[in-house]
């Protein structure tokens, strides 16, 4: 479960909400499940120890327990949730003594856009980040409304076409993580993963440093980029057009093209992976 085997801070956090809001809820689920077997055992026909009262209607004691208990649960079960709900938000920095990397994202038909702005590369279908850093996202979609979710690492997010989002995470340690669309989006919603690659400062060095040598994604090639197209291989651009990121949330560049038609018939034309016959 990967949810319960967080690789940083947030996904941490969220993990131990998650046990301590289930342990509360089991003192509801295991009185309940106990008392109910210890009800039918006690009054099965063969125990003439059990009293059959007719009559009965009210117990102050059982009262009590019956509402107690509940009342209860949602008070530590609402403020577990409000803590956490405010010390986990999405928009607040992460603590450390590291300056985070600023990583804006865009969520595309049906492919994932990664760009550094201070290391001035960017990548496609594969998000690395250096390990120990916070990671500040800011991101947005070029096409319908979508999610960002690296479940190892916390909370998941909503991109949306003309506007932004932010979510702060980080990878406490090396390793490759799953990143996924959580949100459907269309024919190629399935193959809306990545991976996410934590490695060291020096490894991530060398990969900025290795993408310098990729073509330059600028508006033409983003708007090639933003066409419709399943399972694209990732790949890195070299270096990338200023104010490109700021272009697509204000709408300026022409988006994608949306789902097709049919010349004649009408109907939706197929979207086919790369590379496909």
């Amino acid at each position: 479960m990967s949810l319960l085997n967080a690789k940083g801070p947030v996904g941490a956090d969220e993990a131990n909400i998650l046990v301590v809001a289930s342990i509360i809820m089991l003192a509801i689920i295991l009185p309940t499940m106990v008392v109910t077997l210890v009800f039918a055992w006690w009054f099965r026909a063969s125990n003439t120890k059990a009293h059959y009262r007719p009559d009965w209607a009210f117990s102050g004691k059982i009262e009590l327990v019956v509402w107690s208990v509940p009342f209860l649960t949602i008070v530590f079960l609402g403020g577990i949730a409000w803590i956490g709900a405010h010390r986990l938000d999405p928009a607040v920095p992460l603590e450390s003594d590291k300056t985070p990397l600023r990583v804006q994202v865009v969520s595309l038909d049906w492919k994932w856009l990664f760009l550094y702005p201070e290391q001035q590369v960017a990548s496609v279908n594969e998000l690395v980040v250096p390990a120990g850093t916070p990671v500040q996202f800011i991101l947005t979609s070029s096409s319908v409304w979508n999610s960002f979710f690296v479940p190892r690492l916390g909370s998941m997010i909503y991109t949306m076409r003309g506007m932004t989002s932010q979510l702060n995470l980080m990878a406490d340690q090396e390793g490759t993580l799953h990143g996924l669309s959580t949100h459907f989006s269309g024919d190629g919603f399935s193959d809306m993963h990545f991976p996410v690659r934590a490695v060291s400062d020096g490894a991530f060095t060398a990969w900025v440093q290795g993408a310098k040598g990729s073509p330059v994604l600028d508006t033409a090639s983003y708007t090639e980029l933003a066409r419709q197209s399943i399972a694209d291989a990732p790949r890195t651009f070299g270096s990338v057009e200023p104010d490109l990121f700021r272009r697509i949330v204000d709408q300026t560049i022409p988006k994608g093209p949306g789902p097709t038609q049919g010349a004649e018939s009408g109907a939706p034309a197929s979207v086919k992976p790369k590379g496909g016959s």
